[in-house]
C-alpha cells in the first residue's frame, strides 16, 4: 500500500471518528431537548424559576416545579470548589517543577494520580462519616453547602494538579534557558515565562476540573443534607442538580420525570457556556 493511500485512510478514519463523537453529543442534546418538551410545554420555562417550591407532581398543574435552589446550589458548589482547587492544584504542580527534590516530585504525581482514581463514593463515604460531622461540631446540621465545597475540591484537584504538570512539563526548555540567560529569578522565570507558554493546558485543566464539578453527583447526594433551599450561609444543606435527578429519577413520571429532564438541559446548557467561553479566551489570546 503506498504512503499516499495510507496517509488517506488515516485522514478518513479519524474523520468517521470526529464525525462519531460530535454525533454522540448532538444526539444527546436531542434525546435531552425531545424528554424535556412536555415539562416546557405543560409547565412553562418562567416557572421553572417562580414557583414557591420544588414540590413535583404527574400532572402540571398540581405541582410546583422550582429549580432555582438547586441551579444555585450546582453553581455555589462548583465555584467554591474550583476557587480552591485551581490555585492549590496549579501550586502543586509548580512545586513539582521548580522547587521539590526529583524523588519528592515524582512520589507527590503518584499520590495526585492516586487521587485522581478513587470513586466518587468512597469521597462521599469520608465525607459522610468524617467530614459532616466535625462541620457539626462547628455549626449543625452539618451536611452543608460546606461539606460539598470541601468534597468537590479534593475530587476536582487532581485534575489541574495533572494538567498543570503537564503543561509546565511541555514548556521548551530554551525558554526557560533564556530566562536563565536574562538573569530572571526562579519565580520571575515562572511568572514571566513559564505561566505563559502553559497556559493553554492550565486552562484545559480548570475547564475540565469545572465540568467535574457541575457534574459530580454521588459524592454531593451524601454530604449536601438534600434541602431544596437557596443557602444564605455555608452551612446551610443544599441540594444540586445532579443530585435532584439521582434521587427522583426513579419513581417520577409524566411532567415530573420530564422536568428532569429539564435539569439535565440545565446542566448540558452550563457545560456549553463553560466550553464557548474557553472558546472565546482562546482566541481571544491568540488574537490578542
Amino acid at each position: 500500500m503506498s504512503r499516499s493511500r495510507s496517509d488517506a485512510m488515516l485522514i478518513w478514519t479519524l474523520r468517521c471518528c470526529a464525525g462519531i463523537a460530535g454525533a454522540i453529543v448532538l444526539l444527546i442534546g436531542g434525546f435531552l431537548v425531545i424528554e424535556s418538551l412536555p415539562a416546557l410545554q405543560h409547565i412553562g420555562i418562567k416557572r421553572f424559576f417562580t414557583d414557591a417550591s420544588w414540590h413535583p407532581s404527574a400532572n402540571a398543574s398540581q405541582g410546583t416545579f422550582n429549580l432555582a435552589p438547586m441551579l444555585w446550589g450546582t453553581l455555589l458548589a462548583m465555584s467554591g470548589s474550583v476557587l480552591l482547587a485551581t490555585p492549590l492544584g496549579i501550586g502543586s504542580a509548580v512545586f513539582c517543577h521548580y522547587y521539590a527534590p526529583p524523588m519528592v516530585a515524582k512520589f507527590y504525581r503518584k499520590l495526585i494520580e492516586l487521587l485522581a482514581g478513587i470513586p466518587s463514593v468512597v469521597y462521599g463515604f469520608w465525607g459522610l462519616v468524617v467530614l459532616v460531622p466535625l462541620i457539626r461540631q462547628l455549626e449543625p446540621p452539618g451536611p452543608s453547602l460546606l461539606a460539598g465545597i470541601i468534597i468537590l475540591t479534593i475530587m476536582v484537584l487532581p485534575t489541574v494538579a495533572l494538567m498543570a504538570d503537564a503543561a509546565l512539563a511541555n514548556v521548551p526548555s530554551h525558554y526557560l534557558q533564556g530566562a536563565a540567560a536574562l538573569g530572571l529569578s526562579r519565580w520571575g522565570t515562572i511568572s514571566g515565562v513559564a505561566f505563559p507558554a502553559a497556559k493553554s493546558g492550565i486552562v484545559t485543566g480548570v475547564i475540565l476540573q469545572t465540568g467535574r464539578a457541575i457534574g459530580e453527583t454521588m459524592a454531593i447526594l451524601m454530604v449536601c443534607g438534600n434541602v431544596v433551599q437557596t443557602p444564605s450561609r455555608i452551612f446551610d444543606p443544599i441540594r444540586t442538580l445532579t443530585a435532584n435527578i439521582a434521587l427522583e429519577m426513579a419513581y417520577a413520571v409524566g411532567d415530573h420525570r420530564s422536568a428532569l429532564f429539564v435539569s439535565g438541559l440545565i446542566l448540558l446548557a452550563l457545560i456549553v457556556i463553560l466550553v464557548s467561553a474557553a472558546e472565546i479566551h482562546s482566541k481571544g489570546h491568540v488574537y490578542g
